[in-house]
């Protein structure tokens, strides 16, 4: 059984929905979720859900091994960060190298980098009158939304649209694909 550990620092709603997806799998559970912020929501979710959850601080995840060391002991195959803010430090990330994926609401390499996520991205698109935006998931390394993309998906963004339609459309897109990415990165190779 693949094991997977999600990063999150909101809501949690993707966190949701990738424990869920894989609730029943006889490939891959999520095992634990990470946050950054202790009054995250997907603290509750995950609450309701069973799933263990731990809120850390910014000296355990880029001073001391703390964060390294609980990962350590969870041994997942896939880091998944679903709506987490902060920056991966390269100690992590040189640990657990090609094990750390991100979904990104836009089409990289549009509209990435610091700053950029959530409603920024969103005002950012429409403000530019752009006609498509989408998902990009990725690969993370050292920088913001630069690593090897793994997918992409596409949705119109109409003139009448504002920032909240071009939310609730990214949402979607997030919900229907990056739970089955995950599990085609999980799946073993033919």
């Amino acid at each position: 059984m693949k094991r997977i550990v999600i990063f999150a620092s909101g809501s949690g709603t993707n966190a949701e929905n990738l424990i869920k997806f894989f609730h029943n799998s006889d490939n891959a559970s999520v095992i634990q979720v990470l946050t950054n912020n202790p009054h995250a929501k997907v603290l509750d979710r995950c609450k309701k859900l069973k799933v263990s959850a731990i809120a850390f601080n910014n000296i355990a995840f880029t001073k001391t091994n703390d964060v390294i060391n609980i990962l350590k002991a969870s041994q997942p195959d896939l880091i998944v960060l679903a709506g987490f803010l902060w920056k991966f430090p390269e100690t992590i990330l040189n640990e657990f190298p090609n094990k750390v994926i991100n979904v990104h609401p836009a089409l990289l390499p549009k509209y990435g980098g610091k700053g950029m996520y959530g409603m920024h991205v969103h005002n950012a698109v429409v403000a530019n009158n752009e006609t498509e935006t989408g998902i990009t998931i990725h690969y993370v390394n050292e920088n913001y939304d630069e690593g090897a993309i793994i997918f992409q998906a596409k949705c119109n963004v109409l003139k009448t649209d504002t920032a909240e339609h071009v939310a609730a459309k990214i949402h979607e897109l997030e919900m229907e694909h990056f739970p089955k990415v995950v599990e085609k990165l999980l799946s073993p190779s033919p």
